[in-house]
């Protein structure tokens, strides 16, 4: 009994995480193909999203780092629980080859590719959508943003990056 709730909560487990994945990958591809134009346009109105919108798109890099952290944390989550229950299924000489195929294949499909062409396909309604939730999100990992936004930077200017990679892709 203990191994299907086991079983059953691994996969909600995983299946919610996949969620945020989804969000976090949706969401870089969006608000990075936006032009510059439209989120200034979008911030002269009413609508507090916008506004919100333009302070993410304003510093392109710590918003870079915000869904890159999140997403991390997301997909390193995702592969511990699939090992966890591939482990109890499995020999362990395979288990840890099956697990890793098994959250590449769903991570690739389901946490990057897709929402990635879907964030591409709605860039201007989904990143409107995402633009609070994203912001919180920045606030409550800033501890750990600003760690390795300040290392990123630095590790820049050191290795002479060109940020422009950085900017929209549609300025």
């Amino acid at each position: 009994m203990d191994t299907i709730i086991l079983l059953i909560s691994g996969t909600i487990i995983t299946c919610l995480l996949l969620l945020c994945s989804a969000f976090f990958s949706s969401s870089e591809t969006a608000v990075f193909a936006l032009p510059s134009d439209w989120v200034a346009q979008q911030a002269t109105t009413d609508d507090p999203r916008a506004k919100a919108l333009k302070k993410l798109h304003g510093d392109p890099h710590r918003l870079l780092v915000t869904l890159l952290v999140g997403n991390n944390i997301v997909n390193i989550a995702i592969s511990s629980i699939i090992t966890m229950l591939v482990i109890g299924y499995l020999p362990a000489s395979v288990s840890v080859v099956v697990a890793t195929i098994l959250t590449s294949v769903i991570i690739l499909l389901f946490g990057e590719i897709v929402p990635k062409a879907y964030g591409l396909a709605n860039a201007q309604t989904w990143s409107l959508t995402i633009a609070n939730p994203v912001r919180f999100v920045a606030w409550a990992l800033s501890p750990l943003i600003s760690i390795f936004d300040g290392i990123t930077r630095r590790m820049s200017a050191f290795i002479t990056v060109d940020t422009a990679i950085e900017r929209p892709y549609s300025d």
